[in-house]
This record gives C-alpha cells, structure tokens and sequence, in this order.
C-alpha cells in the first residue's frame, strides 16, 4: 500500500525498531521515515509506506518544532541521557541571566554537530566512530532558529521549546546555552512536536494526503493528451504554465514535474498513485 502517516514515536526504542513495529502491525514491507529522532527521544516521524517513501526528498520538513529539557551540570559524550560522564552539583541562576542567554539564539547558527551523529566521515557514521573510541572531526555547519521560548527554568533543568529548520541539532543547542552560563549541559528530555507543521498524537497513526506536504502548486486543467503524456513520460512542452515545480493532479495518480525556461517538461516524479484510504490499527 502506498500511503503517509504521522506516527508518534515513544522513548528508549529507535526509529528503525519503531518503522519495523509499524511494518508488522499494518502488513507493508517497504517502509521508510522522514527525519531520524534518537532512542531517548519522541515525539512525531512522518513514515512512508510503498512507493509513498519517494515523497521524502519533496515533503516540506521546516520548520521542526521541539520542546526539551537541558540538565544543566551533567556532562555527556553524546550532549543527551545516553553517554552521561559526570554530573556537577551547581548553583542556581536567576531567571534573567537564563533569558539573556537564551535571547541571542535566534535567526542564523554556526555550530559544530555532537560527535554522536549519523553524519558521515569517509563512509562511516560519526556515532560508529566515536563509539568505537575514535574522536570524528566534524565540519562546522549552520541552523536556522526561527523561534525559541523558555518554558521553565527548574533548577538545574531549563525547559524550552524551540522551532528549527531541517537537519538542525537541539543537542548542540542545548550545549550551546550550557556554554554560554559557564557550565556543562545534557538534553535528558527532548520531543519533537511537529515538522513541518505535521504533528502526531500519542498512541494514534493518522493519514496524510500528500497535498497538504508537498510545497508545490498544483495543476490539474489538462488534456488527455497531456495526461496521457505524463502517464507514458513521454517528452513534451507546456507552453501556458510559468516555469518552477508543479504537482500534477489526475484521478487516479499524481506526478511532480518541473517546467523549464523553454517549457519542456522534466519528470521529479511521476505516476504517484493516490491513496488516501484510512489505515485501522490491527
């Protein structure tokens, strides 16, 4: 079955055990997930079933929204629960010193990503490295912070909610604010709340029309021939549309297109076919 879905992932399991149990428990064996979420983390995955996994690289991720929480004192590996070395009893801070570091962290980012990531340096993952005992070098890299708020500040846990674009790291932001009062900090809570503007509810799988995540105008005034062109991929023009990236609406199908400077007609994607049946749990 081709179809997507917002599921919500829980705490200390990993996404791909998280795909396997949804494969089992809806009966599709091709499966696949939007953005990776890490074991101690939860919170919302759009997964793909079938021929719907296609649709990863087209669907609007930004932004990602998080809320978590940042133990300020404990010292981690991996920035989170998991690779917890020491843990330093602190002083409280008052809430405006709290504020004013929280304030800066907004618009552009420049960070290096915690050295426990799935990035990859010569073929190999960072986490592999560095759990393997090597020290991975990774590249700086940037984020972009839309917003950030405080929730609460319980000493020594500051809570924030934070809305991010694609492939940003809360971990390096939660170590970012540590830095910035002088101390050590690990993120031991952290749940994604939505990516882009899809939000998934405990315990409930819900279907996504893919309309409502591709950021494409749609178009669906053609004629057979056209759509019989786009059927075959045959190679042809469309003189009365603007260039840029369309969805091209059938019945029975879909297909992402581009239309180039010269009208011709590029395939992204094509004969995508329309699922919107709702999927009951078993």
């Amino acid at each position: 079955m081709d179809i997507l879905l917002s599921a919500f992932k829980p705490v200390h399991i990993s996404c791909n055990f998280f795909l396997n149990q949804l494969k089992h428990r809806y009966g599709i064996k091709k499966a696949g997930y939007s953005g990776t979420l890490d074991p101690f983390a939860q919170g919302s995955v759009i997964v793909g079933f079938g021929s719907y996994t296609k649709l990863f690289p087209f669907i609007s991720k930004t932004p990602k929204i998080y809320e978590a929480v940042l133990w300020l004192g404990a010292k981690s590996l991996s920035l989170d629960m998991e690779n917890i070395v020491s843990i330093d009893i602190l002083d409280e801070f008052d809430l405006k010193t709290i504020r004013t570091v929280l304030a800066p962290l907004k618009g552009e980012i420049y960070y290096i990503p915690p050295k426990y990531c799935a990035k990859k340096i010569d073929g190999k993952r960072a986490y592999e490295l560095a759990r393997s005992g090597k020290d991975p070098i990774l590249k700086q890299i940037k984020m972009q912070v839309f917003d950030l708020q405080l929730l609460s500040y319980n000493h020594p846990y500051i809570t924030f909610r934070i809305s991010v674009s694609e492939g940003a790291y809360i971990r390096s932001i939660g170590e970012i604010i540590a830095n910035a009062l002088g101390v050590n900090g690990a993120l031991c809570a952290l749940k994604r709340v939505s990516e882009g503007g899809v939000e998934a509810l405990w315990g409930k799988d819900n279907v996504i029309d893919p309309f409502d995540v591709l950021p494409y105008p749609l178009i669906s005034d053609f004629s057979s021939q056209i759509k019989e062109n786009l059927w075959l991929g045959r190679k042809f023009y469309l003189e009365d549309q603007k260039s840029g990236i369309y969805i091209a609406d059938f019945e029975e199908f879909f297909s992402i297109i581009e239309i180039k400077e010269d009208k011709t007609v590029k395939y992204l994607l094509n004969r995508m076919k329309k699922n919107v049946d709702f999927i009951k749990k078993t």
